[in-house]
């Protein structure tokens, strides 16, 4: 057993000792890893505990990170020094800004990513952080004592104990594998189940259910006949994931787009009689934004064809990724629907497609911290809490890492709300809605959007996290000089210039006689240019600091307009409900407000009136009984 906590290894930490740390992370995807180094980053003593340390950080499913409302999640998490964006970075092969001809407010950044570099690169990120440990292992039971988490028993017996608990188990509670006619337990492919875990939280009485997802068959690149297809090249420029990654690293490579046709929609229904999605065998319902190749033919069968992206897994392997046939189809169906596709005709299959169902815990047993409100210590991310995708989790995992850090050491919480990011969105449709379906990030999910662009995530968030001991040196030393750097800029800009001192500087505009400052004539588009070479500091920033400052510019008058609702918003965060209050007794409320209400929980004024049917005079009513409560 190590003496220090400063830098241990990535693993080789063996528990067969009892242990006790601060806060103890369960699982090593995507939500583990950046729960665990968000709360070392807080300075709690952490551990992760992992089935299988070679797997800590890799990508289970598509080799890609961010997308349109998903590359937001990337941004924020980055901006408080989560993991998930430097690796990208590392790792990124093909680079695509998303809806990059409309607004700034809905682009979403996407890189595909070689997942040796990506996995790789996770690996070093938790090597180095002071205070984390690794532990290989399956955690079978959650030690509860006195109605506390006090820490987890492994399947060999030992004990780690610790003040919280981060449960980040993805697909693998209760975790069961589906392809065709053939059925077997795991979280994912050739790997187990968290079987025992999933037994111990149902006898706990958590709110559990069953969700599922998939993912498609992997084809040999070399039998694919690329000139035949339509290519997609990388994306020119030179955006990264993270600002402080030093560029694009290595090799870009191109993908592809072919589609399904009739006759592959022929194959499918030819082969839903042997499908576990119609047979019964699945209980869990999937992602209605990505669903299986099967579910759209069956909903979408009037459509002539699909796109289906052939996106390449890495630098050293020959493995294409299909994005657009996810199934569980039987392996023989699988490789007649892929092959019935142009460029397809020859191709191989080594690895068929599958399903996979398991267990989540009702988001709305949550508060906005990610704590289960029934067991104090205990914390939820990923797609354990109804969720999909790598950003989804790796979100969350920061939010719940960094909160158990602060429950074990008494420390500020960290709350998000939907305001401030797309992270806060998130968790409060969770907590609040629960699903009924694994929840995908969308841009038109947030009221605020035009505030919360995927290139001012470091404005929004970063300060804050420096405030809460979540943001390491070099980035706190960064943003210092960023928001230097800003300052400057801002007095650059409330210079002020006539129509006819822009008209000498070679702009065009009318000759109204009116003397605006700068950041007013920013909101012209066309004077881009010459507002960068009246500002200095500007020119010299970087691209993306540029482009944030111009683009804050040119909708200032619509954010401003936007601010009055987020003040009536946060006057109404402000207005907190207590855990234990009582909606049966609030005079006014119709039975469905009630019930939904109690559901619930809502914790202030604000997330009450975000709740389906609540109408303000019902707000009003729970206004009154609150005030009535503090009187008494």
């Amino acid at each position: 057993m190590p003496r220090r906590f400063d830098r241990l290894p990535l693993l080789l930490y063996s528990a067969r000792m009892n242990a006790e740390f601060d806060v103890i992370v369960i699982g090593g995807g995507h939500a583990g890893c950046e729960a665990a180094a968000a709360a070392a980053r807080r300075g709690a003593r952490t551990a992760l505990i992992t089935f299988d340390e070679g797997q800590i950080g890799a990508m289970s499913c598509n080799p890609a990170i961010g997308g349109l409302g998903k590359g937001h999640l990337v941004r924020e998490v980055d901006a408080l020094d989560g993991i998930i964006a430097r690796a990208a970075d590392d790792a990124a092969i093909h680079h695509r800004m998303l809806n990059a001809s409309k607004g700034k407010a809905v682009q979403g950044p996407r890189i595909q990513a070689d997942r040796v570099l990506f996995r790789a690169s996770v690996q070093r990120r938790i090597a180095s952080i002071p205070h984390l440990a690794v532990i290989g292992g399956e955690a079978t039971d959650l030690l509860v004592e006195s109605g506390k988490l006090s820490g987890a028993t492994l399947a060999d017996g030992s004990t780690v104990r610790g003040r919280a608990v981060v449960l980040a188990t993805g697909t693998f509670l209760g975790g069961k594998l589906f392809r065709g006619e053939e059925n077997f337990t795991g979280g994912r492919i050739e790997e187990r189940a968290a079987t025992a875990l999933g037994e111990r939280m149902r006898a706990l009485g958590l709110p559990l259910g069953r969700l599922k997802t998939g993912t498609p068959p992997r084809l040999d690149g070399r039998t694919i006949d690329w000139a035949a297809l339509e290519e997609q090249g990388s994306d020119g420029g030179d955006w990264t994931m993270s600002p402080l990654s030093a560029g694009r690293i290595n090799p870009q490579l191109s993908c592809a787009i072919t589609r399904t046709n009739a006759r592959t929609h022929d194959v499918i229904r030819a082969g839903l009689d042997r499908s576990p999605l119609f047979s019964g065998a699945i209980e869990g319902r999937g992602p209605r934004y990505c669903p299986s190749i099967e579910d759209k033919i069956h909903r979408f069968g009037d459509r002539d064809g699909h796109q289906v992206f052939l996106e390449p897994e890495g630098l050293t392997t020959h493995l294409v990724y299909p994005n657009g046939i996810s199934t569980s189809l039987p392996s023989d169906v699988q490789l007649a629907m892929v092959r019935s596709m142009a460029g397809l005709e020859r191709v191989e299959m080594p690895v068929p497609g599958y399903a996979v169902e398991y267990d989540y815990v009702d988001p709305r047993a949550l508060d906005r911290e990610l704590a289960l409100q029934a067991i104090p210590g205990l914390y939820c991310a990923g797609q354990l809490n109804g969720t999909t995708g790598y950003e989804e989790a790796a979100a969350q995992g920061l939010v719940a890492g960094a909160n158990a850090a602060a429950y074990a050491l008494t420390l500020e919480p960290l709350i998000l709300d939907r305001a401030e990011s797309y992270i806060g969105v998130m968790i409060d449709d969770l907590v609040l809605h629960g699903v009924t379906e694994p929840y995908r990030m969308l841009t038109a999910r947030a009221e605020y959007r035009l505030r919360l662009r995927a290139d001012n995530a470091t404005t929004r968030l970063t300060g804050m996290g420096i405030a809460l001991g979540l943001v390491g040196s070099e980035r706190a030393t960064w943003f210092a000089r960023r928001e230097a750097m800003r300052t400057a800029i801002r007095a650059e800009l409330e210079v002020e210039y006539s129509t006819a001192d822009i008209a000498r500087r070679g702009g065009e505009v009318r000759q109204d006689g009116a003397r605006r400052s700068l950041a007013e004539w920013a909101r012209f588009p066309e004077l881009a240019d010459l507002i960068v070479a009246q500002s200095p500091t500007l020119a010299a920033a970087d691209g993306l600091l540029r482009e944030e400052v111009l683009e804050d510019a040119r909708y200032a008058p619509y954010l401003a307009r936007q601010q009055s609702d987020i003040d009536e918003l946060r006057k109404h965060e402000a207005v907190r409900i207590p855990a234990d209050f009582d909606f049966e007794g609030v005079g006014g409320l119709s039975l469905e407000m009630r019930e939904r209400l109690g559901a619930a929980r809502p914790d202030t004024l604000a997330a009450a009136s975000r709740i389906g049917g609540v109408t303000p005079a019902a707000l009003a009513a729970i206004m009154v009984h609150l005030k009535r409560r503090s009187a008494a």
